[in-house]
């Protein structure tokens, strides 16, 4: 530990650490919190539809409420599966997990996935992925 020094680390783990931490300056010039609603602002404001393969930077997203820092998860999986069964079964509990798992991203600290991105997301496999 060096005196005086900054690091960043993930919200859920500030909190559960109860680590300080401090507002930041947004790409429209405002103050915020990390919250879970300036997380979600960031999320709100990104071109989903118009980014190929959903790989959305949220780094600096528009938007007064958005918090500067933000990031998603990505799966991959083959598009011409060799074993289409295992991949629908991976497409599956995603699909379960965006319909039924926003309570508990939000109990670890974590934004669901905006209700018309898990549409994009899903009508994206129905087209791209063979089962």
């Amino acid at each position: 530990r060096i005196k005086g020094s900054i690091g960043y680390v993930e919200y859920a783990y500030a909190l559960q650490n109860k680590l300080p931490y401090m507002d930041m300056i947004n790409s429209a010039g405002k103050r915020v919190a990390p919250t879970m609603e300036t997380f979600g602002a960031a999320a709100s404001h990104a071109d989903w539809k118009g980014t190929p393969g959903f790989r959305v930077v949220l780094t600096n997203q528009p938007g007064e409420t958005s918090w500067p820092i933000t990031g998603s998860t990505f799966a991959i999986v083959h598009t011409n599966p060799e074993k289409p069964a295992d991949v629908k079964a991976v497409l599956d509990f995603f699909k379960w997990s965006m319909a039924n798992g926003q309570a508990a991203a939000e109990e670890l600290h974590y934004i669901p996935i905006p209700a018309d991105v898990a549409k994009m997301i899903e009508a994206s496999w129905a087209e791209k992925i063979k089962l």
